[in-house]
């Protein structure tokens, strides 16, 4: 696990400017590790490389005897944008699985280098990634390919090394500038998942933060309770909410794993310090019914996802994992789990080390904008903090500020019921259908989670109710009848397409038409962190990864498409259509 002071020394070296790389087809791994090795001591490294489908490790051994750490963290074969890091190394390693010329159209990056060794149809797309001056080599360029070279604003330089030819982009069409390297101070208001995992991606490139939370410690509201559960999301078309469920899926195992992993026998968030409390024990999702069964295994047969990621099983196999009979099939997912979010948040947190400042019991109800920043007020006009950079993530509570008072966000109580271990069946792993259930932590089995239209934070009956007849469709037989009412009301923040808002937050008071998100006006210098309904979890660490690339004008971790959904002036572009 990375220590604070260390993650501070590693922080420091991030001022200086990454060089960023783009390898169109990975192969081996051989160019990258002669990038690797040729660049100068402490230069921060950033590779985008492009495979068919993610390498085998296996086969990869030059590259995990030279960077080991990148082994525990290799991701499965499933398509999209794999981030891994290296911190003490300043390398920073995505991995894009899929066709090369389908993804120069998704990459978001100003590239400095280009490595071009096989055939590519798209070479003009280079133009849109190529910072002034950038790189290129390319192999086995015929006359074709350097007509389309010339024509992205590429200049041949020298005679060709080899099978190797050197270009370098010479072009004068004007392009978007750079944005100026940020002044790295921010003031984060929440200290949720959402805003532990702000704080923990901006301390790790060198910022300081203050962190606001109105509760006297993180994680009270939505990220407060006992086990929430860890899972990817299926579909059969692969659809955008199932793109970025996997993709924060597996990046937030990554991220976790660089906090030091997940441990069931973590202490809990009352104890202040300690790792992440939790178990990667495999999730059992059963099907509702027959035609979901079979939808089920027509996903996992047309994917072909491995083994490992997910699995689906028939009704025999199903109830012999559930160890209750239940007449169809499941998904298991071997990687998924539960973790206490609280004891996650304690350690992004205890991560950020000396660059963190925590103001606790301070509600932020308003904000100013004055010279380069914003000032941070308490109802009584108070100045909590102030930086040039605010990120919201504080759930709703953010509508109340007036600047995102716009924004369409709601809320849905959730009841989680908590039963004892000793008068329930005691499951081995996760199992969810309409609801999910969870393994004991500490003595306790969580049932729930209920959806209900209302702000009221007592315990319901009527809800433990819900929570145990959803328990019996899952187990079969009635458990917990008579149990008392004991458990937990969280209220989940969403958005009308229940996804989340990760960017810059959009000016509603400037009223002009507008066909795309660029043209949209913006509040200098504030962002949002909101609307992660029930994947707060594992969406958090991933859209925090989104947002500090976002303001240090770096290579984003997801597909230009993706971004584009999660942009906080989606809703605002809609109206602003019609005008």
């Amino acid at each position: 696990m990375t220590s604070p002071a260390s993650a501070t020394r590693s922080a420091s070296k991030l001022a200086e400017a990454r060089h960023v790389v783009l390898d169109t087809a990975f192969g081996a791994g051989a160019a990258f590790l002669a990038t690797v090795a040729r660049r100068r001591a402490g230069e921060p490294l950033h590779y985008l490389a492009i495979a068919p489908a993610v390498p085998d490790m296996a086969t990869l051994a030059a590259l995990a005897a030279v960077l080991p750490g990148l082994a525990a963290q290799w991701p499965v074969d499933v398509p999209g944008l794999h981030r891994l890091h290296l911190p003490q190394e300043q390398l920073t390693l995505d991995l894009l699985a899929g066709p090369a010329d389908d993804w120069l159209a998704e990459i978001v990056a100003r590239v400095d280098e280009f490595i071009i060794p096989a055939p590519l149809e798209a070479i003009r797309a280079l133009q849109r990634l190529a910072a002034p001056a950038a790189t290129l080599r390319i192999r086995h360029a015929d006359e074709q390919a350097l007509r389309k070279l010339r024509a992205a604003g590429f200049t041949v330089a020298g005679d060709a090394d080899g099978e190797w030819l050197h270009a370098v982009y010479t072009s004068r069409k004007p392009q978007p500038p750079r944005a100026p390297r940020p002044e790295r101070r921010a003031v984060v208001i929440g200290a949720g998942v959402a805003g532990s995992a702000a704080c923990e991606r901006l301390a790790a490139r060198g910022w300081q933060v203050t962190l606001i939370e109105r509760h006297d410690a993180p994680a009270q509201e939505a990220s407060g309770n006992r086990a929430g559960i860890f899972m990817p999301l299926l579909s059969r078309d692969d659809n955008i909410p199932t793109r970025l469920t996997r993709a924060a899926f597996l990046y937030a195992q990554r991220a976790w794993l660089q906090l030091g992993g997940i441990d069931p026998q973590a202490p809990g968030p009352e104890a202040g310090e300690g790792g992440i409390r939790g178990r990667q024990c495999g999730v059992l999702q059963l099907a509702r019914d027959a035609a979901h069964a079979l939808l089920q295994k027509e996903v996992v047969d047309a994917r072909h996802y491995p083994q490992q990621y997910v699995r689906w099983l028939d009704a025999a196999q199903a109830s012999a994992m559930l160890g209750a009979p239940t007449p169809f099939g499941a998904w298991h997912f071997p990687q998924g789990g539960w973790a206490t979010p609280a004891t996650a948040c304690r350690a992004m947190l205890r991560a950020c080390g000396d660059r963190l400042h925590r103001l606790f019991h301070a509600e932020a109800l308003r904000l100013e904008r004055g010279g380069d920043g914003w000032r941070v007020l308490a109802a009584d006009g108070r100045q909590l903090a102030s930086a040039p950079t605010v990120i919201l993530a504080s759930g709703a509570g953010a509508t109340a500020l007036a600047q995102a008072r716009e924004l369409p966000l709601y809320t849905m109580r959730g009841q989680v019921t908590h039963l004892q271990e000793d008068a329930f069946p005691s499951l081995q792993l996760v199992v969810c259908r309409e609801a999910y259930m969870t393994p004991p932590v500490d003595g306790i089995v969580s049932v729930g989670a209920t959806y209900d239209k209302s702000a009221d934070r007592q315990l319901w009956q009527s809800s433990q109710d819900e929570n145990l007849l959803r328990a019996e469709e899952i187990l079969g037989s009635p458990h917990g009848a008579g149990a008392p009412l004991q458990g937990r009301v969280g209220f989940r923040t969403m958005a009308p397409d229940r996804l989340p808002l990760v960017g810059a937050l959009p000016d509603s008071t400037i009223d002009a038409r507008a066909e795309r998100l660029r043209d949209l006006a913006r509040h200098a210098g504030l962002h949002t962190l909101l609307g992660y309904a029930s994947r707060g979890l594992i969406w958090a660490p991933l859209a925090a990864e989104i947002l500090a690339c976002q303001l240090e004008d770096e290579p984003l971790p997801i597909e230009a498409t993706l971004a584009a959904a999660l942009d906080p002036g989606r809703f605002l572009l809609k109206q602003r259509r019609k005008l």
